[in-house]
């Protein structure tokens, strides 16, 4: 590490702490050239991961959409604000974890609605209609008739 003051390469921590909710170390470090003190802060690198959306465009993975319309699916719902943070987190670590540069939006939407089937079932049909584009009442029914025929097989 390099000091601000001097440019000099030598120092010794004089102190680290964890921050950021332990995911950021932060050091004191003094300069062993010209005795001056400075702070440093030590994160992971996170490779970025790129959305691939379904017109082909490609953008940065970015957690707070998935929260956003989470929240936005729970609207009016009684689903505390922490098990919808929890969920955007899961996921989020389910993409990290896969170690793919790309995933589709796809993908993530498959990922949010399983989420919210668990979460509030009012809030996945919410989410599914405007993810799935539902054309018509119909098939927005078939959607909800597949949704109790489940609930049915797993009551017995």
């Amino acid at each position: 590490m390099r000091c601000l003051y001097c440019n000099c390469t030598e120092s010794k921590v004089i102190d680290s702490r964890s921050a950021d909710d332990d995911r950021t170390i932060r050091r004191r470090r003094e300069c062993m050239g010209c005795g001056r003190r400075f702070t440093t802060y030590e994160t992971i690198e996170v490779a970025p991961i790129l959305v691939v959306k379904s017109d082909g465009n490609r953008q940065a993975f970015d957690m707070g959409k998935i929260k956003r319309g989470v929240i936005k699916a729970c609207e009016k719902r009684p689903v505390p604000i922490e098990k919808i943070d929890a969920l955007a987190e899961e996921i989020a670590k389910k993409i990290y974890n896969s170690m793919e540069q790309e995933i589709s939006s796809k993908e993530i939407g498959e990922m949010v609605m399983e989420g919210l089937k668990e979460l509030d079932e009012v809030a996945y049909v919410r989410y599914a209609s405007v993810y799935r584009s539902f054309k018509d009442i119909s098939s927005f029914m078939s959607e909800l008739q597949r949704m109790m025929e489940k609930k049915e097989s797993e009551k017995k």
